[in-house]
This record gives C-alpha cells, sequence and structure tokens, in this order.
C-alpha cells in the first residue's frame, strides 16, 4: 500500500519527536541520579541499529536525519552506562568484567542487527527495529523489578517511549498490514509499554513520589 507522504512523514516526525524526547529525559536523570535508563542489552541493540541506519544503509528523509540525531543521543546513553553501570553489576559481573561484557554485548547486537538486515534484506529495518523495541520494553520492566525504584526512569520515559513506537507501528502496518510478524511485534510492544507504564505509576506511589514531577 502506498502511503501519502504528508501521513508517511507526520508518522517519522512524531515518533522522532517522541523516542528523542525520551532520549533527552534519561539522559537528564541519568546524570541527575548517577546511574542509566535504558537496559544494557537493549542500549547496545538500539545504538547499533542507528549506526547502521545512518551510516551503512541510510534511510530516505526524514528518517535518515532522525536516525542521526538518535545516535548521538544514544552516544550520551552509552556514557551513562560505562560511567554509572559498573555498581550496577557488582554481584553479577566482577569488577574487572564490566566494560569486556559491555563490548561484547555492543558486537553481538550490531552482529544481530546486521544478521537480521541481511536475512530479511530488510534495508529499512523494520524487522530489527521492532524486534529490538520488544526486547527493550521486557528490559525496562525487569530493570524495574531488579532496581526495585524509579531511579532512572520517569512516567514521561515510558510515556513517550510507548507513542514513539506507536506511530511507526501505524506507519508499518500500513504498509505491510498482512504481516504476521510484524502485527506481533506491534501489538507485543503495545501490551508491554502499557504494562511498564503502569508498573512505574503503582511504583512511584508505593515510594510516594509524584511521577509527573520527575522530569
Amino acid at each position: 500500500m502506498t502511503i501519502p507522504p504528508e501521513i508517511s512523514w507526520s508518522l517519522q516526525i512524531g515518533s522522532g519527536v517522541c523516542w528523542t524526547l525520551v532520549y533527552i529525559f534519561i539522559i537528564k536523570l541519568g546524570f541527575q541520579e548517577k546511574t542509566y535508563g535504558m537496559p544494557i542489552a537493549a542500549l547496545c541493540a538500539n545504538i547499533s541499529w542507528e549506526f547502521i541506519f545512518s551510516f551503512i544503509y541510510p534511510h530516505e528523509p526524514p528518517q535518515n536525519i532522525i536516525s542521526v540525531v538518535w545516535f548521538i543521543f544514544d552516544l550520551a546513553i552509552v556514557y551513562q552506562a560505562l560511567r554509572f553501570g559498573k555498581s550496577e553489576f557488582d554481584r553479577e559481573v566482577a569488577a574487572g568484567f564490566f566494560y569486556p561484557t559491555f563490548l561484547l554485548t555492543l558486537t553481538l547486537a550490531f552482529s544481530a542487527v546486521l544478521a537480521i538486515t541481511w536475512e530479511f534484506r530488510d534495508w529499512d529495518g523494520k524487522y530489527a527495529a521492532f524486534g529490538q523495541n520488544l526486547m527493550m520494553s521486557i528490559l525496562f520492566i525487569a530493570m524495574l523489578l531488579k532496581r526495585k525504584n524509579v531511579r532512572g526512569q520517569s512516567i514521561y520515559i515510558a510515556f513517550f517511549k510507548m507513542v514513539g513506537t506507536l506511530l511507526p507501528s501505524i506507519l508499518f502496518f500500513l504498509s505491510f498490514p498482512a504481516s504476521v510478524l510484524l502485527n506481533f511485534l506491534y501489538i507485543s510492544i503495545f501490551v508491554f509499554d502499557l504494562i511498564y507504564l503502569v508498573m512505574l505509576g503503582v511504583k512511584h506511589r508505593e515510594l510516594g513520589i509524584n511521577p509527573w514531577k520527575r522530569v
């Protein structure tokens, strides 16, 4: 199905704005609370996708510009993960293995995104993008449960992540309505994003924190 350019651009730019806000809120809270706000595996997959589809297989406008902007913001989140992440994993990963483990995770994530791209001949990166987005949605919930607090996380991050993924889900559904795999991914991501949003709200209430004031 051919999507009118004004609809395609609107959905892409809307997603670009929402995800950029996600990155800004993550970076701001990360420095305030001396932590990182995106799960490590998801971060490695995310920045790998942005690099690949910014510089190796660049998209058409406006997504090519959006992807580069995302990549730049993600570099700051990678810095936060390397700067503050070691203390989060002291009990799980021996001190000397944190950075090699991060590098290995990044290498595997980059290779996985490339492998999916080549296997499906998916030069716009939709399968890798929605696949890693589902992983991210699940890992956000896992991070909340592991930390037992809301450090590095906020309602705004959860909300704009959900909307920022819903908009391209609509775009690709209009383009590939018969894709069983993509439809499964859209629905699964939205369900887990909604669960995370609710869980985050409940956790704020348990801790006596006003979620709307944590920006």
